[in-house]
């Protein structure tokens, strides 16, 4: 089924939308992990709290992930030395062991059921040719203070010529860790509200947030957590590339757990964990298959992704299958802190490159402590006010360079489907009709649904993912249903429809 475990094993929320005006210390913009655990550490340290969400907390991009809890982030520690040195790598492993003992530790004081498991991680390589970088990696992490160690055998039911070894990591149940922190959260003071867009920010003295239904909240901090930026006076969506990743998971018996996570960069990303199941049995989670989102052919890499695990884990079959979207910074360090170096009131969580979960709880920590006044040492190495041409020149002129041909050359290419008839039920082109490029699906009824077929982000042309029924911005990564709602930012209008009668 198309559907995320987490999500179909929790109870749905329900929480009220703003109907009126409101006040508080700190807005937070954004239910997902980085906002819970960011609302949550302000309202433990005194502040009044609102957070707002455009649907259901624990429900977007968090509800979506692979849940893996830890602090090897596949080959991340070589490249962190190398780009900004020893120091850096060190403080980037102390902030992400941290994230995973927090969790630990509130799941823990709070009475939360998670399914907290503590496992070791594996980043691994099957050829001998990535080996060196297996290497490094060891020698960083462990230079950088993880309890690292180079294997060559691990619980997989395949050979890999080698990996990286990090104690002491976890996995667990997101959704039931962060409705629990919610639940928490309300208890002390903090309001949530669900359904409630901002569209609007003036980010004076008192800040003010506005939402789709004209209600305003004031504030003297505002937290965008938002995944990709809504508000974006940094110019952040030159620095972050947007990755579009799929998920199959299927049972297995518990005798065939590997006992870790484990993920290896090749053959386009493969990762595997475990979870409780029922009756005994564990569900295998395996991610991998990335893409830009407009620009994938999800159907087709669910399939490989299907037969992967088919193949290496005994002929498992698929129960679920979901996908998961992220950012990656152009210089692979997260951005997490002042919005931008003219503010002391407006703070951002966003490029977390596929690891969301210990980044998003390492943001609710170093946020509250910015916003209560304690710098957290780790704070300078995630500033987003950080720029490193050297670093990030190359990355940013080839995400820029694919951006521009996306801007202008899909507005050059001719229709993607020559009229509205070629079109299929259940299919959508791109079609142009009276001049216009319009964006058009027919439902199984047959019924066809027109939009506008630019991004309401920057303008950029969308393109229709069959697989998952929306249509998707190759830009910047915005999502919208086929009745034009948002379905993942930085958009936050939906697409307009288009009237075809007459054309």
């Amino acid at each position: 089924m198309l559907t995320s475990y987490w999500m179909q094993t929790t109870p749905a929320t329900a929480y009220p939308a703003l109907d009126g005006d409101a006040e508080a210390d700190v807005v937070v913009i954004g239910g997902g992990i980085a906002g819970l655990c960011t609302a949550w550490e302000l309202t433990e340290a005194g502040r009044r709290v609102v957070l707002v969400e455009a649907d259901r907390i624990a429900a977007g991009v968090t509800g979506y992930t692979t849940a893996k809890l830890s602090a090897l982030h596949t080959l991340v520690y070589d490249q962190v030395r190398r780009s900004f040195g020893a120091e850096a790598a060190r403080l980037y492993a102390e902030s992400q062991q941290d994230a995973v003992e927090r969790v630990a530790s509130v799941s823990a004081r709070l009475g939360i059921d998670c399914d907290l498991e503590r496992v070791p991680a594996y980043t691994y390589v099957e050829s001998p040719d990535g080996l060196d970088a297996i290497h490094a990696e060891v020698r960083a992490a462990s230079e950088a203070g993880l309890a690292a160690s180079f294997v060559t055998e691990t619980g997989l039911p395949f050979p890999v010529a080698g990996a990286v070894r990090v104690e002491n990591q976890a996995q667990f149940h997101p959704r039931e860790f962060l409705l629990g922190l919610a639940s928490d959260l309300v208890r002390r003071g903090g309001r949530v509200f669900e359904r409630t867009r901002a569209t609007g920010l003036d980010d004076g003295d008192p800040c003010t947030v506005t939402t789709e239904l004209g209600h305003s909240i004031t504030a003297r901090q505002v937290v965008i957590a938002t995944h990709y930026p809504v508000f974006d006076r940094a110019l952040l969506f030159a620095r972050l590339e947007p990755r579009r990743e799929l998920v199959v998971a299927g049972p297995i018996p518990a005798s065939a757990d590997p006992g870790g996570v484990f993920i290896t960069p090749e053959q386009n990303t493969r990762s595997v964990r475990t979870a409780p199941y029922r009756d005994g049995q564990r569900l295998l989670i395996v991610t991998g298959e990335h893409f830009t989102p407009g620009s994938g052919e999800p159907a087709e890499q669910w399939e490989r992704l299907a037969s992967w695990m088919r193949e290496r884990f005994s002929g498992t079959q698929v129960a679920y299958r979901w996908a998961t979207q992220d950012n990656t910074s152009t210089d692979r360090v997260p951005f997490i802190g002042r919005f931008h170096r003219g503010t002391d009131r407006v703070f951002v969580a966003t490029g977390f490159g596929g690891w969301g979960m210990s980044s998003g709880v390492l943001a609710g920590r170093l946020l509250a402590a910015s916003i209560t006044g304690t710098e957290l040492p780790w704070a300078s190495l995630y500033d987003p006010g950080r720029i490193g041409v050297t670093r990030e020149a190359g990355t940013m002129m080839k995400l820029q360079a694919k951006v521009a041909a996306h801007f202008v050359g899909d507005r050059l290419r001719p229709s993607r489907a020559d009229s509205i008839d070629d079109i299929g039920p259940g299919e959508g082109a791109i079609v142009r009709v009276g001049g216009r490029q319009c964006a058009v699906h027919r439902d199984a009824a047959g019924d066809v649904h027109a939009l506008s077929a630019r991004c309401t982000h920057l303008g950029c042309i969308v393109t229709f993912n069959e697989a998952e029924t929306a249509w998707e911005c190759p830009c910047h990564g915005s999502r919208f249903a086929v009745d034009g709602a948002v379905l993942q930012g930085p958009a936050v209008r939906p697409l307009p429809r288009e009237d075809l009668a007459g054309s």
